[in-house]
C-alpha cells in the first residue's frame, strides 16, 4: 500500500480536491453512465470518497471500493448514506452484479504487471451484469514517457481548510514494469513562511498504450465503445468506454 493512501491519507484529501475538479469528474462520468443506461454502479478506487455523495444523491445505486481502510474511513465518516466495501481490485465479488464499473484518477496504474491488469479486467466484467459498462482513464505512454525528465522538479500547490500544502514531485523512468516511472514525492504545509515537511511518498507507476489497453480487454471479453482523449491535472490521459 501507497503511503499516500495510509499515513498520509488526510493530506490525499486536503490536496487532490484541489488538484482535481471533483464536479467535472462526476459530471463527466455520470453522463457516460446515464448514456449507456447504468444505474447501479461500483467506482474501484474510490479513495476518500469525493465521487461518492454525488453518485449516490443522484440516485445511483453507488458501492465505493478500496483496499485501504485508511481512506475508507475518511470515505464513510463523510458519507454515510453510501455503501463502501474494502476489497483488491484484482479479486473482488460484490454481492450482486452492477450495470457500471468506474475506475477514476487512473487507478489503473497501481497494476504493474500484466497478470494483475488481467486479474483486475476479469473480476471487473464478472461483476458486471451482462452489457455493463466499464469506464476508466490512463495516463498515455506514448506522450507522457518520452517527456519525463529525470532531473526536473514538479511543484503542485494546494489550499484546503485554510491551509497551504504543497509536494515537490520527481519522476524517473522504470521499464522493469512496462511503460512505468518511479515516482518519489515530499509534502509541505506552510505555515509562518516556512515550509514543514510533513510526509513523503515513493510509488512505481505504470503508463499504458491504448493498443495495450485494448488488448488487455479484447482478453477479458470487453469490447471497447469509445476513447477519449482527456487530458488530466498532471498527465495527458485516455478515457475508455468498453462493454
Amino acid at each position: 500500500m501507497h503511503n499516500l493512501y495510509t499515513d498520509l491519507a488526510e493530506v490525499y484529501e486536503a490536496m487532490y480536491q484541489t488538484f482535481i475538479n471533483y464536479e467535472e469528474e462526476y459530471l463527466f462520468y455520470s453522463n457516460l453512465l446515464k448514456e449507456g443506461g447504468c444505474h447501479s454502479i461500483v467506482e474501484i478506487g474510490c479513495g476518500s470518497g469525493h465521487l461518492a455523495a454525488r453518485f449516490a444523491g443522484a440516485g445511483f445505486q453507488y458501492t465505493g471500493l478500496d483496499l485501504s481502510a485508511d481512506m475508507l474511513a475518511i470515505a464513510q465518516q463523510k458519507y454515510r448514506e453510501a455503501d463502501f466495501l474494502q476489497a483488491d481490485m484484482r479479486h473482488f465479488e460484490l454481492s450482486k452484479p452492477v450495470d457500471g464499473a468506474i475506475m477514476t484518477g487512473r487507478t489503473i496504474s497501481y497494476l504493474l504487471n500484466g497478470p494483475d491488469v488481467s486479474n483486475c479486467f476479469a473480476a471487473v466484467r464478472r461483476n458486471l451484469k451482462k452489457g455493463g459498462l466499464f469506464c476508466f482513464d490512463f495516463i498515455d505512454a506514448s506522450r507522457f514517457i518520452p517527456a519525463i525528465r529525470e532531473d526536473e522538479k514538479i511543484v503542485h500547490r494546494a489550499m484546503h481548510g485554510g491551509r497551504h500544502f504543497f509536494r515537490d514531485s520527481f519522476w524517473k523512468t522504470n521499464l522493469q514494469y512496462g511503460w512505468a516511472f518511479d515516482w518519489q514525492s515530499v509534502y509541505y504545509e506552510e505555515k509562518d513562511g516556512q515550509a514543514i515537511k510533513i510526509g513523503e511518498d515513493h510509488s512505481t507507476i505504470r503508463a499504458f498504450t491504448r493498443d495495450e489497453i485494448e488488448l488487455f480487454l479484447a482478453l477479458a471479453g470487453f469490447e471497447v465503445v469509445k476513447c477519449l482523449d482527456r487530458p488530466s491535472y498532471a498527465f495527458e490521459t485516455y478515457v475508455i468506454v468498453a462493454q
